[in-house]
């Protein structure tokens, strides 16, 4: 079932969350599947914890990567990505099903450009078991994200990060 908060975030953007059994799309590849999509369209949202203290969630295409080069440079500390308990202690979420509405304003946003090369991107809807057809422009504007380049392809033998 999708949490009441998010709920309300889609229904004030006129959006409606994809529904499947239980923990079935709680990785990127798994959602695709679902979905009948290509990996890439899965927005998954990673959560990192920086050495100041302070959290940034990474909207990505679920065929790529997080670059630390790159989170370092854009967020201005080194960083690392949230154990599953620091996770769901900042977002209310469990991983697998992170997603980027209705969560606390601290958490800074960041979206990776790589998402708008779709027409149709589908970020959890705070289950491992959903998903929510959007574009990238309204993924953009619901969450307030900064957009730039925030990853790296993955290789060919890498299974694509959940």
């Amino acid at each position: 079932m999708i949490p009441e908060r998010v709920a309300q975030v889609l229904a004030v953007h006129g959006l409606a969350a994809i529904e499947f059994e239980p923990g079935s799309t709680a990785t990127s590849r798994s959602a695709a599947e679902r979905l009948g999509v290509l990996v890439g369209q899965i927005a998954k949202s990673l959560l990192f914890l920086g050495r100041d203290g302070r959290l940034a969630m990474l909207l990505c295409p679920g065929d790529r990567k997080a670059s630390s080069a790159k989170l370092k440079t854009a967020l201005g500390v080194k960083t690392r990505m949230a154990r599953p308990g620091e996770t769901l202690a900042a977002t209310g979420f469990e991983p697998g099903g992170v997603c980027p509405f209705g969560i606390d304003g601290r958490i800074r946003i960041l979206v990776d450009e790589g998402l708008s090369q779709y027409g149709t991107i589908y970020p959890a809807a705070g289950t491992a078991a959903s998903g929510v057809p959007m574009t990238f422009a309204q993924l953009v504007e619901i969450t307030g994200g900064t957009v730039g380049e925030f990853t790296a392809a993955q290789g060919p033998s890498e299974e694509p990060t959940p």
